[in-house]
């Protein structure tokens, strides 16, 4: 008869045997059932990959930066491999790019209060957080209702002069050389017509401090954000600080000094603050009046003179078109006397100049996708997108699709002959006819 203790341990290890083989047995049929269960519940929601943890696709998107293509070629390659609405990770965040006429149309109008405006947050460090860009959907109504002064049509009117008097500066000083950089000439023409229009700032040496200051930020908006003395984004954080200590001692001036005389858009700002209680219309506060400032000055600058630039290259590719705009041009010009600059009601007496704008930013896509946070679990395009995560509407595919333009690789200002209803109706053209959706 055997010890009890030897029985035991006989017993013990008969279980663990049967307990290894039941393992051995069942866990491939564990480890299978788990990945269909995964695989189900990604199939639910836009394809794609989300790269490497904690990263994601960073290293790829900032590759595609310096491809010589764009960082929208990163955007491309996926959209082709995926479809209309694949998901991506940028620094870490879920990135979904949506590319379709009707998915875009509902969440930019975000009629059912799904969305909000998102931006990464390095961008929302360098422009401030009280930007337009990065307000929350209540502020940011305030402030855009503050800002109104500068889209009025006697703001408006005042600027076209100044611009046009900045253009006929520059084209006469481009006599004298052999080169035109027309990137560069058409950034400082924006640049300064936006300061003038802003804080009536002409003086040379503080525009050109500024206007390096100003670059720095821009590049740091497209920089990895590390901060360290070496980095772009580490030189754009400490030219933000100069910036606004620029603005800082501008603002305080014009209080200590009152000058009343100075017709632009920070002094409409700063005498509206000093009515504070007068009434009950929201005044913005000196932080969000220099975040602002210095947010249009960028936008301002940045997507105007790229604009412009695009525009030149298509006019010198299509000589009909050219053509046909100089002619337009010419016999406004007969009308108009020596030295007399344009205005408001000049503009709209140039439809296909009006045209051609329209078709080069259609091409150019100068802002290519338009980036919105998911406020609660939805669905696009029959894709489960979750909250929190970043959902961009891709504009560049949605200007280039063939299905929505005849030829759309073709420079054609001529297709916009038909009635803008129809493109409001099919949501197609993003920086005419829908900007409040865009802002």
């Amino acid at each position: 008869m055997l010890p009890l203790s030897s029985c035991l341990h006989s017993c013990i290890c008969f279980y663990a045997v049967l307990l290894l083989v039941a393992l051995l047995i069942l866990y491939p049929r564990f480890v299978k059932m788990r990945r269909y269960r995964n695989q189900a519940a990604e199939a639910d929601i836009p394809p794609g990959s989300c790269g490497l943890p904690l990263i994601g696709e960073t290293i790829q998107f900032m590759a595609a930066m310096n491809n010589g293509r764009g960082f929208y070629d990163f955007v491309r390659a996926r959209r082709l491999r995926y479809g209309n609405c694949f998901k991506t990770n940028i620094l870490g965040l879920p990135q979904v790019f949506v590319s379709s006429t009707e998915s875009a149309r509902k969440i930019l109008n975000n009629e059912s209060g799904k969305f909000t405006k998102r931006y990464i947050k390095s961008i929302a460090e360098l422009v401030g957080d009280q930007s337009l860009l990065c307000a929350s959907h209540g502020h940011h109504k305030l402030i855009r209702g503050c800002l109104s002064y500068l889209f009025s049509t006697s703001s408006v009117s005042v600027f076209i002069k100044q611009f046009d008097e900045l253009v006929v500066k520059s084209l006469g000083s481009w006599q004298d050389g052999d080169k035109i950089v027309v990137l560069h000439q058409a950034t400082e023409i924006t640049f300064k017509a936006m300061c003038r229009m802003l804080m009536s700032l002409e003086n040379e040496p503080e525009l050109q401090m500024l206007q390096e200051d100003i670059t720095h930020v821009c590049e740091a908006m497209l920089a990895f954000p590390i901060r360290l003395p070496w980095t772009r984004f580490y030189k754009g954080l400490k030219a933000r600080k100069r910036i606004m200590s620029s603005l800082d001692l501008i603002m305080t001036e014009r209080r200590r000094c009152s000058h009343g005389n100075q017709k632009d858009f920070m002094q409409c700002l700063l005498v509206e603050d000093e009515k504070a209680g007068s009434d009950e219309t929201y005044r913005m506060t000196d932080t969000e009046i220099k975040d602002n400032i210095l947010t249009m000055i960028i936008a301002g600058q940045d997507t105007t003179a790229s604009a412009i630039t695009w525009m030149v290259k298509y006019l010198g590719e299509n000589q009909d078109v050219l053509d046909t705009l100089r002619a337009e041009q010419l016999h406004r010009a007969e009308k108009m006397s020596p030295g007399q600059f344009l205005t408001l009601e000049d503009l709209a007496e140039m439809p296909y100049a009006s045209k051609v704008v329209k078709e080069s930013l259609r091409m150019a896509s100068v802002v290519p996708w338009f980036p919105r946070l998911a406020l609660q679990d939805c669905e696009i395009e029959g894709f489960k997108i979750k909250k929190g995560w970043n959902v961009n509407v891709d504009a560049t595919s949605i200007h280039l699709d063939p299905n929505q333009y005849n030829e759309p690789n073709k420079f054609n200002p001529s297709r916009f002959n038909v009635s803008p209803t129809i493109f409001q109706i099919r949501f197609h053209f993003f920086s005419f006819v829908f900007p409040s959706c865009c802002k």
